[in-house]
């Protein structure tokens, strides 16, 4: 899932779980949940890309995800913005840290045991419907968090 998708979950559960006991955990869970719906993500077809490619897009994404996700926080002001901010960046942190190793090919072992990891999580689809499938997830944790619980 796109650092997007990520944030916007993180989001979602921060502003419907303020215990922060439960949410972090939920929030670092959901990263892999994610990621096992097939999806597309800066990564996805990395060979026909650009190193300098990969970082900008990634920073995008990244901050795509921070500004989609303060955007939502109007809409639920009771949600503390810094509670937020630690949640999303729970929610993102698996690919935060194999970031390192994924772009710039640091060896350091945290690095390279996190990007091994993800990789038994991650499903491509190709671009659109990788977009879509995030789109409609996202969606249904709303009407889960919102609406049902």
């Amino acid at each position: 899932m796109t650092a997007t998708g990520h944030a916007l979950v993180g989001t979602l559960i921060a502003a419907k779980i303020s215990n922060p006991a439960l949410a972090v955990p939920l929030a670092l869970l959901s990263h892999f949940a994610a990621d096992v719906l097939p999806h597309w993500d800066i990564g996805t077809d990395r060979r026909k890309k650009t190193q300098e490619r990969l970082v900008s897009e990634g920073i995008g994404d990244v901050l795509l995800g921070f500004a989609l996700s303060f955007f939502l926080l109007t809409f639920l002001p009771a949600t503390n913005i810094a509670y937020a901010f630690l949640i999303i960046i729970v929610a993102q942190l698996p690919d935060w840290l194999m970031a390192p190793y994924y772009f710039f090919r640091i060896r350091f072992p945290l690095f390279v045991w996190s990007y091994r990891f993800q990789k038994n999580f991650n499903h491509d689809l190709a671009f659109p419907w990788g977009v879509i499938s995030q789109i409609v997830a996202v969606i249904v944790l709303y009407i889960l968090l919102f609406k049902v619980f």
